[in-house]
């Protein structure tokens, strides 16, 4: 089932989000607060969704439990990580290249755009949260897809913020734990934790709702997610060139010789 009103008063919620957001940025002269924002806004659309059923399933539940624990966590490491650095460089270079009229541009080019791209990323969220089904052997593949997502993306935070907290650690690649398996372990965390919403969602019959891992995968591969982060560090971390030829970039395996 594809409720399309439901859906739009999800893209109604994060539009007045985002638009609150660049409000905030305004004074801040700081973009980087959508990176806060991002895995939230989720977390509104999956409560949009769940307050418009007339009464939620267990599958409803689930999901919504899952998307919260999730986006809460990702949202406070993201904001403890940035507080005090100001705006990030990339979005620094995004206002150099559309000054002037950034300030009004960012409503459209910054937060509009991630509310937009997570209007349609969290289709399996309304389509599993739509679902009064029981909850079957696909939810729980789905649940374990995020438990492994989320040892990923929290753990491999969590090991590079202790990293960076020693300063003989400065300049130097982190190669040890889950970084010794993949170049991103916080990506392809990322990466497990909607792959497994969707497969909660195609227990629900939810299969038109791949787009939205399937958006999230490329952006996290090609767009703002590998590539970006990838495309001048070896320039900044001269160590990161063996790094690598030894580690996967991406998918964790065994770290090849040297």
């Amino acid at each position: 089932m594809f409720d399309p009103i439901l859906w739009a008063k999800g893209l109604a919620a994060l539009a007045l989000f985002a638009s609150a957001g660049w409000l905030l940025s305004l004074p801040l002269r700081n973009v980087s607060i959508v990176d806060s924002l991002w895995s939230l806004m989720f977390l509104l659309a999956a409560t949009i969704y769940l307050t418009g059923q007339a009464e939620p399933g267990p599958r409803a539940w689930l999901v919504t439990t899952l998307v919260a624990l999730w986006a809460i966590r990702l949202a406070a490491y993201i904001t403890w990580r940035n507080h005090g650095h100001g705006e990030d460089f990339r979005y620094q270079k995004i206002r150099e290249r559309n000054d002037p009229g950034f300030a009004f541009k960012s409503l459209y080019l910054v937060f509009g755009l991630q509310a937009a791209l997570a209007w349609v990323i969290s289709l399996p969220l309304l389509a599993a949260v739509e679902s009064s089904a029981p909850l079957g052997w696909l939810d729980a593949a789905g649940v374990a897809l995020w438990l492994v997502g989320m040892v990923f993306e929290a753990g491999g935070d969590w090991q590079l913020a202790r990293f960076k907290r020693d300063p003989a650690n400065r300049g130097k690649v982190l190669d040890s734990g889950l970084w010794r398996y993949t170049r991103h372990p916080n990506y392809f965390g990322d990466f497990c934790v909607w792959w497994g919403f969707f497969l909660i969602a195609l227990s629900a019959g939810g299969w038109w709702s791949v787009i939205g891992p399937l958006l999230m995968s490329f952006l996290l591969l090609k767009v703002s997610g590998v590539a970006l982060l990838e495309k001048d560090i070896g320039e900044r971390r001269p160590d990161y060139q063996a790094y690598i030829r030894r580690t996967n970039a991406f998918f964790p395996a065994p770290p090849r010789a040297p």
